[in-house]
């Protein structure tokens, strides 16, 4: 797809959901309000098939959502459990997850994440239209807050080495759960500005903790970590679950532009 086209969608895209949101960011409600999920763009895998991008968009500004895989949080067509997100936090949050669709899938055909929380029906439509195919320029345009991605040479994804596994946990129990990563550098730190009289914010490879699935309370100590610039990490967090239950929690990695999820799915007795 053409740069400069790309460009475009993504400020669309931006503009779209600033204007959809726009009522919202007058009166500032902490609950009761319902969740908006949103279809980011498409793009085309390797082997020919499609991965359909999608993130939501929780209208209160205080109230995190648990909608578990069901009536009220599937996809149409089926599988009605598409990986998608059961618990939601505050606000906008992008590209959280993605589909693969098959490479014979009818480009006029949509595939519908449907949501349905305090008594709001939404819909997003996910398609093969031509201007919302988004490549990973599009990503971290988005992701890292406008400006023209790195290029010579490109960003690239960081790499999980290792990490938890599945675990067991008991209820009010710390448990540690860790990650391992591997990044290519980029995008390199900023220089200071001259007459700064602050450095430039860190820059480098951090995860941040993610309660991505199950109903109950689950808090991390800590929920980010520092980044870390030109050497791999080796990260670790306490996770404290309130209820019993099935949960996945997701370690994202994030070099400043992309990200690199990681699962780990604990069960709590």
């Amino acid at each position: 797809m053409n740069r400069s086209v790309v460009g475009v969608v993504a400020c669309a895209l931006a503009l779209a959901l600033s204007n959809a949101s726009a009522g919202a960011q007058d009166i500032q409600y902490q609950s009761g309000q319902n969740l908006v999920p949103v279809f980011e763009g498409w793009q085309r895998n390797e082997d020919g098939s499609y991965k359909f991008f999608f993130g939501y968009l929780n209208r209160n500004y205080g109230d995190q959502l648990d909608i578990p895989v069901g009536p009220n949080n599937r996809f149409e067509p089926g599988p009605a459990d598409r990986n998608q997100p059961t618990h939601f936090y505050t606000r906008r949050h992008e590209f959280v997850f993605s589909v693969s669709v098959p490479r014979d899938w009818d480009k006029t055909r949509r595939l519908q994440w449907i949501v349905t929380v305090n008594g709001k029906t939404e819909t997003a439509n996910g398609w093969l239209q031509p201007e919302w195919e988004v490549d990973d320029g599009v990503i971290q345009m988005n992701l890292g807050g406008g400006g023209a991605p790195p290029t010579n040479p490109p960003n690239q994804h960081p790499k999980v080495t290792s990490g938890s596994k599945d675990m067991t946990a008991g209820i009010n129990n710390p448990l540690t759960l860790s990650v391992q990563a591997s990044d290519d550098g980029i995008p390199r730190p900023r220089k200071p500005r001259p007459g700064a009289t602050t450095p430039p914010a860190a820059q480098g490879l951090r995860v941040r903790w993610f309660h991505y699935r199950g109903a109950g309370k689950v808090t991390f100590t800590p929920e980010s970590s520092t980044p870390v610039h030109g050497k791999p990490i080796d990260e670790k967090t306490q996770a404290v679950f309130a209820s019993p239950g099935s949960y996945i929690v997701r370690a994202v990695l994030f070099d400043g532009l992309l990200e690199t999820p990681y699962d780990i799915t604990v069960t709590v007795k």
